[in-house]
């Protein structure tokens, strides 16, 4: 077979597969005789179907597979071999070809060619690096939150804000009278900080156990049905039926009371015995704060890093055209509208892939499976997290992990964190870093609008 490439622009070339017979007829009868011998036809012991019958049969299905064969085989060793950097999928042109009749195929292909970029970076490139600060307020905030994660519901005697009520809920007549057949509910419980009127939100002001409180809960939830039907437990076409006033007798009152912040707490958060005493306690705590807020300003370094190498690098060309097609291949049942509204921002990202690919190369930044695994045993470690379970052992985290690198997508996912971690420790110490110190407020506010 014979195969050459030329370059039919800055981003695109075409490559020619020149194939003869001989490429493929080996395997045309290879692949005949043993259909042979899986063939069964009456008339004929199976495996002794004639030759002549199963090349008239089969012969012109068998010989387009070996030559697709071939052609996959081929193609992919030359860019390979030839290091031809190509973007996205080979593009086959609508070379007119009569799989039974021909026995040479001169097919093309256009390429997609990556660009030249020069991304080189050094001390003389100089990047903002944000070290966000851990004060005494943002340390109160946590502990607070975890207070407030590992607390309990307790019952109370009067009412205030957020508490749950419990009760006993009967509808009244127009006279606010009970009457006989009237609905009631022997166990109600509701929150009136969600109520939606304010007026009936103040019946509740001071409200005591024992107290019987008039309310109307129509107006509390401004007539939605799905709040009104799940507090008297009706449906919600009967919801209208019961527009009027209610009686509410408090039998209990339910105010959820945050953990004292004592030994106990801290052993439930970091383990029995890690740390003792309060002040050991909130340094572990600004600690792990640190640990995150270094994250979060490694993954603001990385955006900054990307917007200025796009900057230093400035406009580029790719294969547009190629990239479509390919683009349209890849989502025939979104069709043409998809692509053109879509295009525009894949060629950013694909020009930032590029670019981090190139970074990664210059680093030698190699992701193996021990770090894949890692990225996957911190992405379980902060889901737990966010629920305040900061103390979950690691066999229970590794198994977790394990279950995400199953999930294609997460497993993907995590392969590029692991990339990012790694290029960020590595460009941390390149270029020059402009420190800046700022508050968590201001830190956030860096992504607005963004």
């Amino acid at each position: 077979m014979n195969i050459t490439f030329e370059k039919t622009g800055n981003v695109t070339g075409v490559i020619t597969l020149n194939i003869e017979k001989a490429d493929y007829e080996a395997n045309v009868k290879k692949g005949l005789k043993n259909a042979q011998s899986k063939i069964q036809m009456p008339g004929f012991r199976p495996g002794h179907v004639p030759a002549g019958m199963v090349k008239k049969m089969y012969g012109t299905q068998i010989k387009a597979e070996e030559v697709q064969k071939l052609i996959s085989e081929k193609l992919y060793a030359y860019i390979n071999e030839n290091n031809l950097d190509v973007l996205g999928e080979p593009i086959a042109h609508d070379d007119q070809v009569d799989i039974e009749k021909d026995e040479t195929f001169v097919l093309h292909f256009d390429l997609g060619l990556a660009p030249e970029m020069n991304v080189e970076l050094s001390t003389s490139d100089s990047v903002d690096y944000y070290d966000i600060e851990v004060t005494n307020e943002v340390i109160d905030a946590q502990v607070k939150r975890m207070a407030q994660q590992a607390g309990h519901p307790a019952n109370v005697e009067s009412y205030e804000d957020r508490d749950i009520v419990r009760g006993v809920l009967a509808q009244l007549d127009e006279n606010g009278q009970p009457f006989e057949g009237a609905l009631v509910v022997e166990q109600a419980s509701l929150m009136p900080t969600y109520f939606k009127n304010d007026a009936q939100k103040a019946l509740f002001a001071g409200a005591k156990v024992g107290d019987l409180l008039v309310i109307n809960p129509t107006e509390a939830y401004e007539g939605n049905e799905t709040e009104v039907s799940s507090l008297l437990k009706v449906k919600k076409e009967e919801v209208a039926q019961y527009n009027g006033q209610f009686s509410f007798q408090i039998s209990e009152i339910s105010r959820f009371v945050p953990a004292e912040v004592n030994q106990e707490l801290f052993d439930q958060i970091f383990g029995e015995g890690a740390v003792n005493g309060e002040e050991e306690f909130r340094n572990k705590v600004a600690e792990d704060i640190r640990k995150q807020y270094e994250l979060d300003s490694d993954y603001k370094f990385l955006l900054d890093v990307r917007a200025y190498v796009e900057n230093k690098v400035g406009q580029v060309e790719f294969p547009t055209e190629i990239l479509k097609k390919v683009m349209l291949n890849n989502n025939k049942d979104k069709g043409e509208a998809y692509v053109e509204e879509n295009f525009e921002q894949s060629i950013v990202e694909l020009k930032w892939h590029l670019l981090k690919e190139k970074l990664a190369k210059a680093n030698n930044i190699k992701v193996e499976n021990a770090d894949i695994k890692a990225a996957a045993v911190e992405a379980a470690r902060m889901q737990f997290a966010q629920y305040g379970m900061t103390n979950v052992p690691v066999e229970y985290l590794e198994n977790y992990a394990e279950e995400m690198l199953k999930n294609k997508q997460q497993a993907h996912s995590l392969i590029e964190r692991s990339i990012d971690v790694k290029l960020v420790a590595a460009l941390k110490n390149v270029v020059n870093l402009n420190r800046k110190a700022i508050s968590v407020e201001d830190f956030g506010k860096l992504f607005e609008n963004k």
